[in-house]
């Protein structure tokens, strides 16, 4: 239980405790990051998106459904434009991907980053231009590079000596000469879950910086002369709150940029820092602004070329939840509500909890099982004045560990047939859906000036059986 919310007993969406009671008409007013801007609270106690109702949504739509505030997410697509204006953004489509925010970002101007052919597919089916893509992926195939360089994506990301061979061979059969960064693994231990931190040695990203693997492979792909070497990536984890790992991490990739120049004579130009920048899931949360993170980052790398007397190189980065993450709710319908009791654990509470099982899950929200992620929750379809209680959101499959909202406080008067809308969930949570336990995946609708469209269809159970051919 987050400790503060404890006091939380007429508290707003935004800052004593999402669960909220009663809340003023502006409900992002004191904690902006945690759902979508157009996000109110009306004056019957339903809570609106851009102008529509909750009610109208799942009536139109079902239940669970990804509510995403279109105008939202662009609105962050332009604060990260505004704040890196000389600096590529490459949208991180692995948060979240389908034509539709394929769409969204390119009309406002970013790059997007894809790693899969999937995604590539994607990108290129919703008409991104494909020197505006970049390529990740640690084990991309002869097919999927392929791809890549009959449709001219514009970069792609090696993550491998073999990866360097075969796209260099396929490079030379076509007589191309495809531009890429070297994915550098820099040793940073980044505060973060161990599954999302990505740029210490053990693990299955990049090349090692201190084993000697980064520059064997900025020199293999020099003296080959084959790809066109633009420069370094690092990419050192996700949910990340401060800038001290990207500061080491400059530093050591920079420091490798040196090494390649005393080595060859070649300054590359290009620098990707990666993403990886934290949302807020819970009120405790507190990210930085893209203005502060552009002002940080920008320090770093000035000062580190300094140092090495370097020239400043090109800069980008890949926000991909703090794009999509904050811009899309889930909204549920409760089916059942149980009480248990907590014995020794319920210390400072009634000594009970009230369990809220709603119509999804552990399938259409992974997350919580996974890395032990923390989400907000409030009852969405109406005011309440009852008190508050301690709740938590499960879902509806086979498993102790389907727990969608682990602490809440929720109205004690909590009831089948309500609403409960989970904000933070545009990240990760539609990409890394399920069909455990033959559940079906949700829609995602798009929700604009008062106005719903569908951008993801609901699966079926006939979808599920035509995939079953036995």
């Amino acid at each position: 239980m987050r400790a503060h919310e404890a006091g939380a007993m007429h508290g707003d969406i935004g800052n004593r405790g999402p669960g909220w009671l009663r809340v003023p008409a502006d409900v992002n007013a004191l904690m902006p990051q945690l759902w979508p801007r157009n996000v109110v609270r009306d004056d019957s106690g339903e809570v609106t998106v851009a102008g529509l109702g909750v009610g109208a949504i799942a009536a139109e739509y079902g239940t669970p459904v990804y509510v995403l505030d279109e105008d939202d997410l662009r609105e962050r697509c332009r604060e990260f434009q505004a704040a890196f204006p000389t600096e590529d953004v490459y949208y991180a489509g692995k948060a979240f991907l389908c034509r539709a925010v394929v769409r969204m970002v390119a009309e406002e101007g970013m790059f997007l980053d894809v790693c899969t052919g999937g995604e590539l597919a994607t990108a290129l089916a919703a008409g991104m231009p494909p020197e505006r893509i970049g390529f990740h992926g640690n084990n991309k195939s002869v097919t999927e590079l392929t791809r890549a360089l009959e449709a001219g994506v514009g970069r792609i990301i090696v993550d491998s000596f073999t990866e360097i061979d075969r796209l260099t061979a396929l490079a030379r059969e076509r007589g191309v000469r495809p531009r890429v960064l070297i994915r550098v693994t820099v040793g940073v231990e980044a505060h973060t879950h161990e599954f999302i931190a990505t740029a210490h040695e053990d693990q299955k990203f990049g090349f090692s910086l201190a084993g000697g693997a980064a520059i064997a492979a900025a020199l293999r792909i020099l003296d080959e002369d084959v790809l066109e070497l633009r420069g370094l990536h690092s990419h050192i984890g996700s949910q990340i709150f401060d800038t001290s790992g990207f500061e080491v991490s400059a530093r050591r990739v920079l420091a490798l940029q040196a090494q390649i120049r005393d080595a060859r004579g070649v300054e590359l130009p290009e620098l990707d820092l990666g993403g990886g920048f934290g949302i807020a899931y819970t009120s405790q949360d507190d990210p930085a602004v893209p203005a502060e993170l552009a002002k940080r980052l920008r320090k770093i790398v000035d000062s580190e070329c300094a140092v090495e007397n370097l020239a400043v190189p090109h800069l980008s980065i890949e926000p991909g939840r703090a794009i999509v993450g904050p811009a899309v709710f889930t909204l549920y319908e409760v089916g059942t509500v149980k009480s248990v009791p907590l014995g020794a654990a319920g210390e400072g509470t009634d000594g009970r909890r009230t369990y809220v099982s709603v119509d999804g899950g552990m399938s259409d929200n992974i997350r919580t099982a996974l890395y032990d992620a923390s989400y907000s929750a409030t009852v969405a379809s109406r005011a309440s004045t009852s008190r508050p209680v301690l709740a938590r959101v499960v879902g509806k499959h086979c498993e102790s560990g389907d727990v969608v909202v682990k602490d809440e406080f929720l109205p004690a008067d909590v009831q089948p047939g309500d609403l409960v809308a989970v904000p933070g969930t545009g990240a990760y949570c539609r990409s890394m859906a399920s069909n455990y336990n033959h559940v079906p995946r949700p829609p995602v609708v798009a929700v604009r000036a008062g106005r719903a469209r569908l951008i993801v269809r609901r699966e079926t159970e006939d979808d599920l059986l035509a995939l079953d051919v036995g």
